[in-house]
């Protein structure tokens, strides 16, 4: 399936240097997006490549900036954010049939991207270099206050003992 936002770039384009490649988002590609991502609109997306062959694939460094909004998770409003950041992405052959059936991942692995074929996709690239930059818990002026009156606890009274301290006071106050 093609992603909806794909600018491929053919290896044989890359060379022995290093290639530059800028992509950026159209209307459609942005609303599409906005949908897969579950954004409320995605106003921007567009990323600068610094693109260099290295000994297991493909290094490709640069930086994106979008405009997003999101929906905040207590009320729903809109949360409009910036984001501007530099990324590096490691593209890897996609494992063959032959290779091992548990991939351990270090910490350079963690912005791998397989590909198959003679090409890169600099668009899907920057798409799920943006997801990765969402923030997961968008919150909108107010949203504290909602959430304290539907029940849910702040992280400092959420803290890893919250439960075992609420447990020993209601045994205490049973003791009484």
């Amino acid at each position: 399936m093609t992603p909806e936002f794909s600018r491929p770039l053919r290896l044989d384009q890359i060379g022995a240097g290093e290639a530059s490649s800028r992509v950026e988002a159209n209307t459609a590609e942005r609303q599409a997006l906005a949908r897969r991502f579950a954004l409320l609109s995605l106003d921007q997306l567009e990323a600068d490549f610094a693109v260099r062959r290295d000994a297991a694939g493909i290094i490709a460094s640069g930086r994106f900036k979008a405009q997003v909004v999101q929906a905040c998770v207590a009320t729903g409003k809109a949360v409009p954010a910036t984001l501007d950041q530099a990324f590096t992405v490691r593209f890897l052959p996609e494992p063959g049939d032959d290779a091992a059936e548990e991939v351990e991942l270090d910490a350079d692995d963690c912005d791998t991207i397989f590909f198959t074929g003679s090409a890169i996709d600099l668009g899907e690239a920057a798409a799920q270099t943006m997801a990765l930059a969402l923030d997961p818990f968008p919150r909108a002026r107010g949203a504290d206050a909602v959430l304290r009156e539907a029940g849910v606890l702040s992280e400092s009274e959420a803290g890893p003992l919250s439960g075992l301290a609420a447990a020993l006071k209601d045994k205490l106050a049973k003791r009484e």
